[in-house]
């Protein structure tokens, strides 16, 4: 219970106790008072006038702690008082501005600096601006509480960043292991036509070398016949003389044509490089859309070429990183949808759970809502044996035949989002949209068999310049 004022007033200063100290008549004073007092040579009591002890009086700390008190309760109510009061005016604060977001008193309110400013009462003005604190602490707390799971996890994602980078080099050096075989066995194959021409052009010259003693022993004998013929009788070179012109017309000489002997080495080096890729390009697929790892939801399992997915009931060890869809078994292609005609080839096969289409690059990752366009979702859907259009609501398509493979088709500049059955290349349904937001491609399954992006032909076309 309190003291009154009085009981805590100095009867020599008449003011609050300082330091008070308690003499032996159980009367108190302020210790600088007192020895004032006692200065003029009465050592007495001021009030009761009875003798003091000579000994330095005691502290009466009782009564300095209820005295430090009261003035320390004074000093804060007259700062309470000094802050709800105007610093220009001195007028009380009852008005909040806000405009300028600030106490002012009711003068501050006509003045040129707040006059066309909306204003509210305090009690209003601290009852919104509690509420929006408190929305703002409760902001922050999320985002601290995120950014601390962030930091928890932080080592898990270094562990994952290596095994992803391990596993990527592996898949690298295994695709170009495979080249290097393609090229390896394209190389043996071109040196063995080498060495087999090789071969054929040596046993042919051989030949051509017997063709060429065979006629040389002919013409020489020829030229022995000949020559006897000229030595002898006139009448006896008459009479063999047809015999010999018909041995010599009989020379045909073919053997001494030697064109096209040599290995045709413009055969083997013609633009070899440009063969050889030409050729390597029979080993190659080409997809025009590849999954993103690292937007897949943690049931899916992505091929080692990112061109075909399917559902696992088993979650894969992989980072809570924004990318990734969290709530159900989605993934994104990595290519960037614009301006422009883009489309690609989905074997669906045997799977009987699942959607295709695009979604913009804006759809929330973490929370789950409907894929529809109002969403950012252009999709055709296979569920429960029936095809629908992803529509608000969807629209059932009577398909008469189940398409083994579905086509997607985006004609982007046009506003066409297409799907086709590749087979008779019918169309299943078309949405129809100004798309103003990148697009992804977009795929979803709850089906342990794989969707599979089909590879296309690449075609060569050489610019000749004129």
């Amino acid at each position: 219970m309190s003291l009154p004022e009085e009981d805590l007033t100095c009867p020599i200063c008449c003011d609050i106790f300082t330091d008070p100290v308690l003499l032996s008549c159980s009367h108190s004073f302020c210790r600088s008072c007192l020895k004032r007092y006692w200065e003029t040579g009465l050592r007495e009591c001021p009030v009761c006038r009875k003798r003091a002890s000579k000994a330095s009086p005691a502290t009466n700390l009782a009564l300095r702690n209820v005295c430090e008190a009261l003035l320390m309760a004074r000093r804060s109510s007259v700062l309470v008082e000094e802050k709800m009061n105007c610093n220009l005016h001195g007028e009380k604060l009852k008005l909040f501005c806000l405009v300028d977001k600030q106490p002012i008193c009711v003068v501050c309110q006509s003045s040129k600096l707040h006059k066309s400013h909306d204003c509210s009462p305090i009690e209003e003005a601290v009852l919104d601006c509690k509420d929006e604190l408190a929305s703002s602490l409760k902001n922050l707390q999320d985002k601290a509480d995120s950014l601390k799971r962030i930091h928890m996890t932080s080592a898990d994602m270094i562990e994952y960043i290596k095994s992803q980078s391990l596993e990527t080099q592996k898949l690298i050096k295994r695709q170009f292991k495979q080249l290097h075989q393609a090229l390896y066995q394209d190389e043996l194959a071109r040196i063995e036509a080498v060495k087999k021409e090789e071969e054929d052009k040596i046993a042919g010259m051989k030949d051509k070398i017997k063709e060429l003693s065979a006629e040389v022993l002919f013409l020489t004998e020829t030229i022995s016949v000949i020559q006897e013929q000229l030595k002898e009788d006139d009448m006896v070179l008459l009479k063999n003389f047809k015999a010999t012109q018909d041995r010599e017309k009989s020379i045909a000489l073919d053997s001494d044509n030697m064109s096209g002997l040599l290995i045709d080495v413009t055969k083997h080096l013609c633009n070899l490089k440009y063969k050889v890729w030409e050729k390597i390009l029979d080993h190659i697929d080409y997809t025009p859309v590849t999954l993103d790892p690292n937007t897949a939801h943690p049931c899916l399992i992505l091929s080692d070429d990112l061109t075909s997915l399917h559902y696992s009931k088993t979650h894969s060890c992989c980072p809570d990183n924004p990318e990734r869809f969290h709530i159900s078994a989605e993934v994104v292609g990595m290519d960037a949808l614009g301006s422009g005609s883009h489309h690609w080839v989905v074997e669906t096969g045997s799977n009987q759970d699942w959607l295709l289409g695009v979604a913009s690059l804006s759809v929330p990752r973490n929370s789950e809502i409907s894929a529809r366009p109002e969403n950012g979702f252009w999709t055709l859907c296979f569920r429960n044996g029936e095809f629908r259009a992803m529509t608000s609501p969807p629209t059932p398509l009577t398909i008469t035949r189940a398409p083994k493979q579905v086509k997607v088709k985006l004609d982007y500049n046009k506003g066409t989002m297409s799907f086709f059955d590749p087979a008779d290349d019918t169309l299943l349904y078309a949405f129809t949209h100004m798309f103003t937001e990148t697009l992804l491609p977009y795929f979803y399954t709850q089906s342990s068999h794989p969707l599979r992006i089909m590879p296309e032909k690449v075609l060569v076309t050489m610019l000749r310049q004129g």
